[in-house]
């Protein structure tokens, strides 16, 4: 990924670019190489076009998008791509039927550990929803686990909850704003 505030830069990068990789035999994919229009100008610029919302784009596990934070100020936003967060709980779901029959507090500390380092990557400012939205599918996934378990009553929500409570963390943000990094880095 690289950005660039003006087409024509971008343009001149890319033939550069192909002509550098072409020296070692080398090529870009062309399905994965795309130029967008994104940044702080680029609302505004196609506004007056008519041509809708800014594009977004999937880098690292996250969906880039252009936004604004509370005080009308230009911010990059991150939300955690679908693509990603469909193949973890697809992932959990499998490896919770493998540990149905196991003891709750076992499976608990397991589910603990993933989810925290799910956390730990995804926990950037802007992303609370999608991470909330990750934690109750977990939950809702292993309730559906221990309720196959035996021929018994099925355990209720009110049962349920505090064992959700005690072993699967609720997500905060992790990870602070990139100029609260930058000015630790570099003080004034």
């Amino acid at each position: 990924m690289v950005g660039f505030q003006h087409r024509a830069d971008a343009e001149r990068f890319l033939g550069e670019f192909q002509e550098r990789l072409a020296k070692f035999g080398l090529e870009i994919h062309p399905e994965k190489t795309r130029r967008i229009e994104f940044g702080r100008f680029a609302q505004a610029n196609r506004k007056r076009r008519g041509a809708g919302k800014a594009e977004t784009f999937a880098f690292l596990g996250f969906t880039h998008y252009c936004g604004t934070n509370s005080k009308g100020h230009f911010v990059v936003w991150r939300r955690t791509a679908a693509q990603r967060m469909r193949a973890k709980l697809l992932s959990l779901k499998q490896e919770l039927r493998r540990k149905m029959h196991a003891p709750v507090s076992a499976v608990g500390e397991w589910l603990k550990r993933v989810v925290a380092g799910y956390y730990r990557y995804h926990a950037v400012p802007g992303n609370m929803m999608a991470l909330g939205r990750f934690r109750d599918r977990v939950c809702r996934l292993w309730r559906q686990v221990l309720r196959r378990r035996s021929q018994r009553r099925r355990p209720g929500w009110d049962r349920l909850r505090p064992i959700f409570e005690r072993w699967i963390p609720r997500p905060r943000v992790l990870h602070p704003y990139p100029n609260v990094r930058f000015d630790a880095m570099h003080p004034r």
